[in-house]
């Protein structure tokens, strides 16, 4: 079966490329094709021992097979620091646990979670009902903005140390959670409550993810109503 391999940093300049089309067996797993790789590039043997793997965007591990068509990727640990940042757009549930335990480091002593959910019942405005939403996302700049996000929490608040920015798109039924944004500090009087509030309150704003209302009334496409200026 066929797969994409990419390489970068220290990796591709090892490599000399950027990227491979590979054919690889079913059932392959990272290790094996690290193992392959170090065979048939040598001078990537040492950095393939210590590099970061991901499948199709995820973080993936030695022990991980490897599905047909797949988009490989080695990586050298990130640069920019050690606060962990995750943000990514997702069409499974969201694991609340393993994410706070993404963004907690041995000096965190507090952390703040806000998460939206689907409500069955809206009393705000005009009282309806609510079957089930339907999230969409246009994910590759969504993901670029909850970068931003995080970047602009950071600029605000230093003391901040991890940051995840998270939205699930698709069919959500009530009561699901339908979006995670969590900060982690130190202290709980770091910020870390108003830098949890401005990131919900900025990805409502510039994130590109849209909802489509369905109930008993019907359906409707909810927008929102901001609009950037140049540079924003």
């Amino acid at each position: 079966m066929k797969i994409s391999v990419l390489f970068f940093a220290t990796l591709r300049d090892l490599a000399q490329t950027k990227k491979l089309e590979l054919d690889i067996a079913e059932g392959t797993t990272v290790q094996a094709l690290k193992s392959r790789l170090a065979a048939e590039v040598p001078a990537l043997a040492l950095a393939l021992e210590r590099c970061l793997a991901a499948i199709d965007k995820e973080f993936a591990f030695d022990g991980d097979e490897i599905p047909a068509g797949a988009e490989v990727a080695f990586f050298p640990p990130v640069s920019g620091g050690s606060f962990p940042t995750v943000y990514s757009i997702t069409d499974t549930e969201l694991d609340l646990d393993d994410l706070l335990a993404k963004i907690t480091l041995p000096s965190t002593g507090a952390a703040c979670i806000f998460t939206g959910m689907v409500r069955g019942i809206t009393s705000r405005g005009e009282a309806h009902e609510t079957s089930y939403l339907e999230y969409e996302a246009y994910a590759p700049m969504a993901e670029a903005k909850m970068q931003q996000v995080a970047e602009e929490i950071r600029e605000r608040w230093p003391s901040v140390e991890g940051i995840a920015i998270v939205q699930r798109v698709g069919r959500l039924y009530p009561k699901t959670p339908t979006v995670l944004i969590a900060c982690t500090a130190a202290h709980r009087d770091t910020g870390v409550f108003e830098a949890a509030r401005y990131g919900i309150d900025r990805l409502k704003e510039i994130v590109p993810v849209w909802k489509k209302e369905v109930g008993p009334g019907g359906e409707t496409w909810i927008e929102g109503d901001y609009f950037p200026t140049p540079g924003v």
